[in-house]
Parts: C-alpha cells; structure tokens; sequence
C-alpha cells in the first residue's frame, strides 16, 4: 500500500537534522532502476518506506503515475510525503522517484539504511552501522553499478538554504 503523509516523517526530520554518519554514492542508473532497487533491497526486510521530497525540478511524472494508480491525489506536486508497506511497494515507490528529477529522502524502517538522491543523478546510501553499509556497497559494484569515489554528501540542510 502507497499513501500520501500529511507531513515529513520524524524519522525524516531527524535525518534532515543528522544524517547518519557512513556515507556511500553511487551514479543512479536511469536505464536499470528495476535491477538498481532489487540490489538495494536485497539485503534488507523492510516493513516501510517513507520518502520526502526536497526539490522537484520537473513534474515527477512518474511518482505522479505511481499515485495515480494507488488513488492518492495531492495539490502540491512539488512538495511530496509518501509512505509504502511491503516490499513490491516499497520497491514501486523508490523506483519511481529515481526515475524522477526530484531531490528526495527514502527511508527504510526498520532503520537499516536512508537514501537521499538528487536530480544530478547521484544516489547517496547512509547507515549508522559501517559494515552494513560496506556489504550494501560491495553488492552494488558486484552488480555493475558506479560507485563514485570520494564523494561525501553535505549536510541536507546546508544544501537548502
């Protein structure tokens, strides 16, 4: 089930206050979502997930469709709050919104991993626990996705102001 939040999440609004502290990008493969977010919840059980928007650069089409089909209408297409249950769901959602020139924060609960991908095309991994963000990083590059090298992330405020 796909449903639209009244607000940010508190799980969302700690995360944009402190992100956690293990950090690792990699180049968001627009023709290989599918696959892309298979690998990414592979190694994972989550019961939900929650994204929120930060910046929508053009119409998120694809997040638009996705609501559309699960009934959700919204008046402010610009600023999003959604929140699925269930795996398919889940995957459903966080594909759509790489698919999408958004800026966004994808949280999994139970709190194992947050995301934050931009419109650039980079998708940002953080974990609280390194080594489970180490497995995370070594199943995408086993599954031919570009890390990128030496790249740390700011602060998600920091680049909003």
């Amino acid at each position: 089930m796909i449903a639209e939040l009244s607000e940010r999440t508190e799980e969302i609004r700690r995360f944009h206050a402190e992100p956690w502290p293990f950090q690792k990008t990699f180049k968001t493969p627009l023709e290989d979502l599918s696959r892309f977010v298979s690998v990414i919840l592979g190694p994972f059980e989550p019961e939900k997930g929650t994204l929120s928007t930060d910046e929508v650069v053009f119409e998120p089409r694809r997040l638009l469709e996705l609501m559309a089909r699960n009934s959700i209408t919204v008046e402010n297409q610009w600023d999003l709050n959604l929140g699925a249950e269930g795996r398919e769901d889940i995957a459903d959602l966080l594909e759509a919104a790489l698919g999408d020139w958004v800026d966004f924060v994808f949280l999994l609960s139970p709190g194992s991993i947050a995301i934050y991908a931009d419109h650039d095309e980079y998708t940002t991994f953080y974990c609280l626990d390194q080594s489970v963000l180490a497995n995370l990083g070594s199943e995408l590059v086993q599954a031919g996705f570009e890390s990128i090298s030496n790249y740390i992330r700011g602060r998600v405020e920091d680049r909003l102001q």
